[in-house]
């Protein structure tokens, strides 16, 4: 018997479990001192009166021997792939509900999508990027090159026709950075894919969070990209579901490698390694998109954006260099005084109490930049900031 040696060239832990460590020894060393978390993208905002309800009643269904229900269609039951079909053609994209695969989190499928692809594809991740993009592929083997997002392109990297990649990352708005993709940029990279025979895996986890209307919410907002694209997306950070868990993914059928449908792939895998996400969640998932939890939900959103402004507002005001916070909940700073990242987090840490996330743990790229985001409590935001100004002055 022999172990996947790939493994071995992982970091020894996850960056959020060392973050973790660091604010338990803090608290064992200062007990009683408030701690105000500004670092995990964990929401605090409750369900909404919608979700609840519609689980409520799904529960009470599954309690009845005439509504019982056992085993779901591994892809998703009907109600809520037409519904998630609906949602996109409110934006002009057609989907048909074989197109969509609901799971237990985009960050399940972003992982296991990778099953339907050979390790000898090559892989390009932008540098910051979430730590899953990279470690899922160094446990696989893959060979990955790194596209250079800075502050002298906004975090916003675009095809260097000179590199080919097999699989191609994106996120917007981008975690961790906060940056948001135009439509132009865009088709500059699905261009690339179509032209390279490459497939984009798409991160849209934060869709919801765009309010300006000339950004695009879903790739297939671009001409072509339903020839290149994947898209990821979730309930969690939209509609609170971080600990209920259910996010779905797109898998257009016009999605063609080696003569082989993509989308016949990813339903062989499910069907196989996956049992579906539970009757009660898809329910609650089914009521996001109905009038009354779209407008609930759209107060929590609103809450959180009102924290990131707060955040943006006070780095405007104190000079220091930062995107996202507007059409994004994360906000990407440059650290002050030449701070390092870890360096940076020691200090707001032992100093003030406030948790953010070191820029390096997301890559080489992001040394000297700091995270913070905006799912924290409007007044522990708040405070968190006036603290803040003050320690500057």
């Amino acid at each position: 018997m022999k172990i996947n040696q790939n493994y071995a060239n992982l970091q020894e832990s996850y960056l959020f479990s060392d973050i973790a460590k660091k604010v338990s020894a803090y608290q064992s060393a200062n007990p009683g001192k408030k701690i105000i978390k500004l670092g995990i993208g964990d929401v605090t905002q409750p369900l909404c009166e919608s979700v609840v309800a519609a689980m409520v009643d799904a529960a009470r269904e599954l309690g009845g021997r005439d509504t019982f229900r056992g085993y779901g269609p591994e892809q998703g039951y009907a109600f809520l792939r037409e519904a998630i079909c609906a949602y996109y053609g409110e934006r002009g994209v057609v989907l048909a509900s074989d197109e969509v695969f609901v799971s237990d989190g985009a960050k399940s499928d972003i992982g296991n999508i990778l099953d339907i692809f050979c390790t000898d594809n090559t892989v390009l991740i932008p540098n910051p990027v979430y730590p899953v993009y990279v470690d899922t592929n160094i446990m696989a083997g893959r060979n990955i090159l790194f596209m250079d997002a800075s502050q002298s392109n906004l975090f916003l990297p675009l095809p260097d026709e000179a590199l080919h990649a097999d699989i191609i990352y994106l996120c917007s708005p981008n975690n961790p950075t906060g940056a948001v993709y135009t439509r132009e940029q865009l088709k500059q990279w699905v261009d690339y894919a179509i032209a390279h025979d490459s497939v984009i895996l798409f991160d849209a986890a934060y869709e919801a969070f765009i309010a300006d209307d000339k950004l695009p919410r879903s790739i297939y907002e671009i001409e072509g990209a339903k020839k290149c694209a994947i898209e990821f997306c979730s309930f969690s950070k939209t509609a609170g579901f971080t600990g209920t868990r259910c996010g779905y993914t797109v898998v257009p059928s016009e999605l063609c490698f080696d003569g082989v449908h993509l989308n016949k792939l990813w339903l062989r895998r499910q069907t196989t390694k996956f049992n579906g996400v539970a009757y009660t969640v898809q329910r609650g998932a089914a009521a996001v998109f109905t009038p009354e939890g779209r407008s609930q939900i759209k107060e929590s959103i609103a809450i959180y954006m009102n924290n990131a402004k707060t955040i943006a507002d006070t780095m405007t005001d104190m000079g220091m260099w930062f995107t996202g916070g507007i059409n994004s909940p994360y906000i990407w700073l440059k650290c002050p005084r030449g701070y390092k990242s870890w360096d940076y987090f020691d200090y707001l840490l032992g100093e003030l109490g406030i948790v953010g996330t070191p820029g390096a743990g997301f890559g080489t790229n992001g040394e000297g930049f700091f995270r913070m985001t905006a799912f924290g409590d409007a007044e522990e935001t708040a405070q968190a900031m006036a603290m803040l100004k003050a320690a500057a002055k």
